[in-house]
């Protein structure tokens, strides 16, 4: 993309300047030439796909269809791809119900090329969908080109707000959380885990997640992030934690050392 957001600072204060900044950041980067090329091209060609195959042979629309689900690292993986598309997602036996990124089940969902005799793409609306999603990830994606842990910030309040949501079992929740890598990463570092704990067993991590939202939020319930305070909790914690982390391993042996002996002093 072209396009580069303005975020001049890291950790938390960049948070809050990104935040404060958004609307006039979105509406520039809706504006970009590349972006604006790549929606047209979209709306124009979408309509006319009849199958998985037709969709992956086609570089620019599969770009778009990907990017929109955060799975633009798979455009070159294009039998991967049709094989996802057209097993479905209805068959609880299909590759897209197997794959523990559900990315890949709500994309295969969307297009409907194993589920239907018409696929979804055919709708009206389908292109105004699709499209908005694709802004709203490749803005998220712009943003972690200057930094990836506010990238991961968009993501989690995104990703939170959709499943707390969702009529699953709490226990459901936080396993859609331990299976999706960006949204780990945030619960990871906000409840101070190891790099380590996901080779745990997963009911281990599971009762250890619950345990830790429940002392630092006062609830071991996905939903309570349907609350923004709460997400925006989480995503502070998880930012301060990072930049702490990251001027600690900047700082050499012999400075820390150094520091300790002048505080002693």
């Amino acid at each position: 993309m072209s396009f580069t957001p303005i975020v001049p600072f890291s950790g938390y204060s960049g948070w809050a300047f990104l935040k404060r900044t958004m609307p006039a950041q979105q509406e520039a980067f809706k504006k970009s030439a590349e972006l604006v090329r790549d929606e047209d091209y979209f709306r124009a060609n979408i309509g006319s796909i009849n199958s998985a195959e037709e969709l992956v042979s086609d570089r620019r629309l599969l770009s778009v269809a990907l990017g929109a689900y955060g799975l633009d690292d798979d455009i070159d993986n294009r039998f991967f791809i049709k094989k996802v598309l057209e097993e479905g997602a209805i068959d609880s036996a299909s590759l897209a119900n197997k794959l523990s990124d559900k990315q890949y089940l709500a994309f295969s969902k969307a297009f409907g090329f194993g589920d239907y005799s018409v696929p979804r793409n055919k709708l009206s609306d389908f292109a105004d969908k699709t499209l908005e999603s694709y802004r709203t990830r490749q803005f998220e994606t712009a943003v972690g080109d200057q930094d990836e842990n506010l990238r991961l910030g968009l993501n989690a309040e995104r990703e939170l707000a959709t499943l707390s949501a969702r009529s699953i079992s709490n226990d459901a929740k936080w396993y859609t959380v331990m299976g999706s890598e960006p949204l780990r990463s945030v619960f990871e570092g906000a409840l101070g885990l190891p790099s380590s704990f996901s080779s745990l067993d997963i009911d281990v991590q599971l009762s250890t997640f619950k345990e830790k939202a429940n002392k630092v939020f006062g609830s071991d319930e996905v939903s309570q992030f349907s609350d923004p305070d709460k997400i925006e909790g989480l995503v502070r914690k998880f930012l301060l934690r990072a930049e702490a982390l990251a001027s600690f391993s900047s700082t050499s042996p012999a400075s820390i050392a150094l520091s300790l002996l002048q505080n002693a002093g």
